[in-house]
């Protein structure tokens, strides 16, 4: 039993003592296990690291050592592989196949505990998102080459989609990847910016144009990084998430193994739409967790500040603040867990489709209300809600987040006009299947 109950708004309700249809004995131990675990080793020394930009590299190693990176895959495990390695459990608290997507949700919210972005992200972006295509679509021989290495965390990769023109954009990426006369190699040309986690990485999950214009030209391959001939990378500084390892990446005939290809040529786009939805529910669920932490911080400070003889929370317009941005922040909790429950019931492919637009609108959703809370948070703070030291700390640089929530992973305004979009074509397409054809109708 806790010392003192939580502060309002600073634990999803199935943690605060309420009841919820979703959480099983195994989710339940599963979190306290995470919790015990993150806390010790990440969600402490969060805010320092985030300071010093930068986690320091045994941070990586400790969570690769316990198998703490693989809970970051999607839902469920590759259960052959992991077995194959060793790997049977996490933590002792969860058997690898019997792993669901609300136990990656657990994961994902804890990770996000400390309300930075960064440091959770250092750890995971290249597994959560540049591992999954090779277990998805990679051929015998290029999961037996990388996959051993990866899983256990004992080499890194990123995921490098966006280049310096062509963002949100993706049919638009210009990465060229020209295959010898022999047929043995890609001579692969361009640039790749904002890569998450790519300073570290020996390799990435690389969009590139193997054949003309538009989506039908893009492939995946795996792209050596480090110390490779031909590749440069230098860090990008960003408004936020100063630990994450932001990268900008040149490539200059940089030639890549034919045998490095991620499924079939021209694939690319398929395989990129379908990785998207993972890393947008990830998304999702952390930025919510980040909305959280600030909307319980200002709480818990205008229980405290005094203002014109009473406390903040003691003035009615304050309350009027908390309250609209808990309704949103709560609303959005509900929402995700409804949406997670959801993956746990349908298959890939059933997600693929019911879910794929949803997913672009909860993660954009996610970020509208991070905006909100910690904008409220700011505000609430005052003067120390400006200042990058002091009691003011957390929701200032929760703040300077905001961007990284809204534009990665596919730009907000992008996302609400593709949920739509796909609404319309699921729509369509149910509607087609109950008509009738033509002739069939019996008088």
């Amino acid at each position: 039993m806790a010392d003192t109950p939580p502060i309002p708004f600073s634990e999803p309700p199935y943690l605060a003592g309420l009841p919820s249809p979703y959480y099983s004995p195994s989710h339940l131990k599963w979190q306290k296990a995470c919790r015990a675990f993150i806390d010790e080793n990440l969600n402490q020394y969060a805010m320092d690291w985030e300071r010093e930009e930068k986690v320091p590299p045994e941070v990586f190693q400790k969570f690769a050592a316990a198998n703490m990176l693989i809970p970051t895959l999607p839902a469920p495990l590759p259960v052959e592989w992991l077995k194959r390695l060793g790997v049977h459990d996490i933590l002792g608290a969860v058997k690898v196949e019997d792993w669901d997507y609300l136990h990656t949700a657990i994961y994902t919210d804890e990770m996000s505990r400390s309300g930075l972005s960064g440091p959770g992200a250092s750890l995971t972006t290249g597994m959560s998102y540049g591992v999954p295509p090779i277990i998805k679509f990679g051929s015998n021989d290029l999961q037996e080459r990388f996959l051993p290495e990866l899983l256990l965390g004992k080499e890194r990769i990123c995921i490098a989609i966006t280049e310096p023109d062509a963002g949100s954009d993706v049919a638009n990426i210009q990465t060229t990847a020209a295959m010898t006369d022999d047929g043995k190699h890609y001579i692969v040309n361009g640039a790749k910016k904002w890569i998450t986690n790519g300073i570290w990485s020996a390799y990435a999950t690389m969009a590139v144009r193997t054949s003309g214009p538009g989506p039908a030209g893009l492939s995946l391959l795996v792209v050596p990084l480090l110390d490779y001939p031909g590749v440069s990378m230098r860090p990008l500084k960003c408004s936020g998430m100063a630990t994450s390892g932001t990268t900008y990446i040149e490539l200059d005939d940089v030639r890549v193994p034919v045998s490095n290809l991620i499924g079939q040529e021209g694939m690319g786009m398929k395989y990129i739409m379908t990785n998207f939805n993972h890393e947008r529910l990830i998304i999702a669920v952390g930025v919510t967790r980040g909305a959280r932490v600030a909307l319980a911080a200002a709480f818990e400070y205008c229980l405290k500040r005094e203002a014109f003889g009473k406390t903040l929370m003691d003035q009615p317009v304050v309350r009027h603040r908390l309250a609209k941005c808990g309704a949103m922040l709560e609303s959005q909790w509900a929402w995700i867990e409804q949406f997670v429950y959801q993956m746990t019931k349908l298959s890939k492919a059933e997600a693929d489709v019911e879910l794929g637009g949803l997913a672009a609108l909860a993660k954009a959703q996610a970020g509208i209300v991070l905006d909100e809370c910690a904008r409220c948070a700011v505000l609430l703070f005052g003067g120390n809600g400006y200042t990058k030291t002091g009691q003011g700390e957390i929701v200032e640089r929760i703040y300077r987040d905001v961007p990284g929530a809204r534009i990665p992973g596919g730009s907000e305004d992008v996302l609400l006009d593709l949920c739509v979009r796909q609404l319309v074509k699921n729509y369509k397409n149910k509607t087609m299947l109950l008509e009738r054809p033509r002739g069939s109708s019996k008088l």
